[in-house]
């Protein structure tokens, strides 16, 4: 059975591991394999968990579970921005992002914003539109002077 639980510091370990595998498998299609290595380096999976681990415990912070396996997380900040959605690699398209997504919103609504906004790769730009987000404009990031593209987007809530 699936369930939305709020974020535990013990879950930091499955939460970048998910993140990697994902990356690395779902995001390939869309990114070179150059792109994917700076975006998720294999290099910094300890540092990502020190700094992940912070982050979302800051942040308001979800994790979808099924049967104690971590299958998706999201997180947004107080100030309305949705940093982080990954759904495991062998789950997409079954929801989990959508519920995650409306579950952060629902905070968002709690806490009285008027909107949220987000930083959508190519690959999941098409799932925010979906979910009501407008792009505001392309981007281009870089990381470890590799550049990758990517969307700023928002929906008014």
């Amino acid at each position: 059975m699936r369930k939305i639980r709020k974020f535990e510091d013990s879950d930091i370990n499955q939460i970048v591991s998910l993140f990697y595998d994902t990356v690395h498998t779902i995001n390939a299609k869309d990114y070179s394999q150059d792109q994917l290595d700076a975006w998720a380096p294999k290099d910094e999976i300890d540092a990502k968990i020190i700094s992940w681990k912070a982050a979302l415990s800051h942040n308001i912070a979800y994790v979808m579970e099924l049967d104690g396996e971590i299958i998706g997380f999201s997180d947004m900040t107080q100030e309305g921005h949705l940093d982080r959605l990954y759904i495991h690699k062998d789950v997409q398209r079954q929801g989990i992002a959508s519920a995650l997504v409306n579950t952060i919103e629902s905070e968002a609504r709690r806490l009285g914003l008027t909107e949220i906004d987000t930083e959508a790769s190519i690959t999941a730009k098409p799932f925010f539109e979906r979910q009501g987000y407008r792009t505001i404009q392309s981007q281009i990031v870089e990381r470890k002077d590799v550049q990758l593209v990517n969307f700023k987007m928002i929906k008014k809530l």
